[in-house]
């Protein structure tokens, strides 16, 4: 059967009831962008209806809506037609119209969620609420798999029919899957990043996080590992570690001590605090009860599976600490950049190539002059404190210069292709 031809059911419509071919044909105009009706999709009809009418376009909503509805049937498109005249339409645009932008656009949210057709986020892969050209035709494709598998009785889980749309060779594709075309437009973009400076640092890293990191072989991220498997960690009146624990800590790992002699609680002890601040806070690997630290269930399954461990650590690296934002994640996305050749780094030469990359990027000083070294202190402080919380650095010494083991290394790649493939979203989404 030949696809409906908007023009012809436009004529027609004129024909019958020419009140509402006009609303119709902006109707379609907005909901097609001028390609073929056959092209449109379930997804398509809910977010013009829930999202762009309200929002883009002039006129009676309500009309609009039901204008259209009138032309879907026209074409033999009746399922799409319904969704134009449902109460559950007419419901999510009085909210718009009545109690604002937000209240509709979180009605319509809920709305679409409802629906089966959103393509769920899946392990391998957070949609973005900003796609790129590659991003969207695959969130377009696997919308229509789940309408299909709707249509058709199939029986399968949104999340395992997404993954298998996802990671399957398409023909189309040329044999590539969809994954692998949204993973190379994110790291393209990123690797393209501002300025000069940083895109010449990031180049050949395109190439570095094309496939996946291998963890190291030898047993990485000892200090992690032996916090966890501790389990019930007794801690003090004021809710620190016990000092037994401390010193043991320090002597295992060579950490460095921020007084002289043995050190006496874990605030003398950085890269220790930090330890638990990941464990705690970021990994929400342990939690605690009274005057103890206890094992999540989340811990239990990460000390089971190194990869899930390893993989869950290194994303910390770059994880924005307490009081820091997208300012202090670049300065370490630089420096993890520069160190990750294991390539030895003093200190004030780190500060200054970094500075240049961060400067470039537009980044300002408070005072709206350019970075400089002082500015750079806290967040390369917070990164030496991760690294050597992991034990990825030759050595924890402040005098050392900055260098990564063969496993810190593997971690810094690791922690840039988790960042260069993160989903790209709107501010406070």
């Amino acid at each position: 059967m030949p696809a409906p031809d908007v023009a012809a059911l436009l004529a027609e419509l004129e024909r019958a009831a020419p009140e509402v071919a006009e609303p119709a044909r902006v109707a379609v105009e907005w909901l097609t962008g001028g390609e073929a009706l056959e092209t449109i999709s379930q997804l398509d009809v809910c977010e013009f209806l829930w999202y762009t009418l309200p929002l883009k376009v002039s006129g009676d909503h309500a009309v609009i809506a039901g204008a259209l509805s009138r032309l879907l049937r026209l074409g033999g498109m009746e399922r799409y037609a319904a969704l134009c005249d449902a109460p559950l339409t007419l419901t999510i645009l009085r909210t718009y119209a009545e109690d604002g932008e937000e209240a509709g656009a979180h009605a319509y949210h809920q709305a679409l969620e409802g629906t089966g057709v959103l393509p769920p986020d899946v392990e391998e892969l957070s949609w973005s609420s900003i796609m790129g050209p590659e991003e969207l035709g695959a969130h377009v494709a696997c919308a229509a798999a789940l309408e299909l598998a709707l249509v058709s009785g199939v029986d399968t889980p949104r999340d395992a029919l997404t993954r298998r749309w996802l990671t399957e060779p398409r023909a189309e594709l040329g044999g590539d899957c969809w994954l692998h075309r949204v993973h190379g437009e994110r790291l393209n973009r990123w690797v393209l990043g501002r300025g000069s400076a940083r895109r010449e640092l990031a180049q050949p890293f395109e190439v570095r996080l094309h496939a996946p990191i291998a963890m190291p072989d030898e047993p990485v991220l000892e200090p992690l590992r032996w916090l966890l498997e501790m389990d019930r960690i007794p801690l003090t009146a004021k809710f620190n570690l016990a000092r037994a624990l401390v010193v043991e800590a320090t002597e295992r790992y060579g950490w460095e001590v921020m007084t002289s002699g043995v050190p006496r609680s874990e605030a003398e002890v950085p890269a220790l605090v930090t330890l638990r601040k990941i464990a705690v806070d970021e990994l929400r690997a342990l939690e605690r009860t009274g005057r103890r630290l206890g094992r999540t269930p989340g811990s239990t399954a990460l000390l089971a599976d190194r990869a899930k461990l390893w993989q869950a650590a290194t994303i910390t690296l770059l994880t924005p600490g307490t009081g820091e934002h997208d300012f202090e994640v670049s300065v370490r996305e630089a420096a993890l950049m520069l160190l990750a050749d294991g390539t030895p780094l003093r200190t004030e030469d780190l500060r200054r190539r970094v500075a240049d990359v961060v400067n470039g990027e537009g980044w300002r000083a408070a005072s709206g002059g350019a970075v400089n070294s002082l500015d750079l202190a806290a967040p390369l402080a917070e990164l030496q404190r991760r690294l050597d919380a992991f034990n990825l650095r030759v050595s924890c010494s402040r005098q050392a210069p900055w260098q990564l083991s063969a496993a810190g290394q593997a971690a810094a790649l690791a922690a840039l292709r988790t960042q260069a493939l993160r989903p790209r979203q709107y501010a406070g989404i």
